[in-house]
């Protein structure tokens, strides 16, 4: 499984490497969104989680990219502290498989990378 993980959190983002590899998944790991851009536009992914406040690109830009310019149904899991009911509705009406609210919880993420890897 290949997962492109794009967060500016230097916490967070240890978080989600602590999960992936206790899963035995690989990932490539970036801090903005422009970076995830450069690195979806050469290579595909089984997974992208992304924050969706990040610098120079955000975590809409990049779903609208894969699903939008791309036409890729790559599962999408944003993550973001604005856990407001508006904020979730409007990330799944965008086309997200999942929304995890900071803190992540090791648990949910780890539940979400196995679905999404037993349906592959």
């Amino acid at each position: 499984m290949k997962i492109l993980v794009c967060e500016d959190d230097k916490v967070v983002l240890k978080v989600i490497e602590v999960a992936l590899v206790s899963e035995g998944v690989g990932a490539h790991f970036v801090n903005n969104g422009q970076k995830a851009l450069d690195l979806l536009a050469e290579n595909d992914y089984d997974l992208i989680i992304t924050d969706i406040h990040m610098p120079y690109v955000n975590g809409d830009a990049v779903l609208n990219f894969v699903h939008g310019e791309q036409g890729k149904k790559t599962p999408v899991v944003m993550i973001s502290s604005d856990n407001e009911e508006e904020v979730v509705a409007l990330a799944k009406k965008s086309g997200v498989h999942a929304f995890i609210s900071k803190p992540v919880h090791v648990d949910s993420l780890i539940k979400i990378v196995r679905e999404i890897r037993d349906k592959n």
